[in-house]
């Protein structure tokens, strides 16, 4: 995500709240095919097609990094892990049991 370049120091005034700051955490996105691919089609309008997204993300090699994530983030909307909102919380929801 948001980072320093090579010749920056982590000086006060370029360490804002944290912001750029290397976040490794997020690395999995810079491998993300949906980084390549047209935002639109993870954020369909209601009642539109979930199908071009997720075949995306089943050939994702982040995709259980992508899926983590937005259940860590309760991210409510588009596809992310190859689950739209519903199949998150269900996904959510019989997970928490599990524990």
């Amino acid at each position: 995500m948001w980072g320093l370049t090579q010749d920056e120091t982590e000086t006060p005034e370029n360490v804002l709240w944290g912001l750029f700051k290397p976040d490794s955490s997020l690395a999995w996105q810079q491998r993300a095919l949906c980084a390549q691919t047209d935002p639109e089609s993870f954020f369909p309008e209601k009642g539109g097609s979930t199908r071009d997204a997720k075949q995306v993300c089943a050939e994702c090699e982040v995709r259980e990094e992508c899926l983590i994530w937005a259940v860590d983030h309760d991210e409510r909307f588009g596809i992310w892990g190859g689950m739209s909102e519903r199949e998150r919380r269900r996904y959510k929801k019989e997970h928490k049991r599990q524990i």
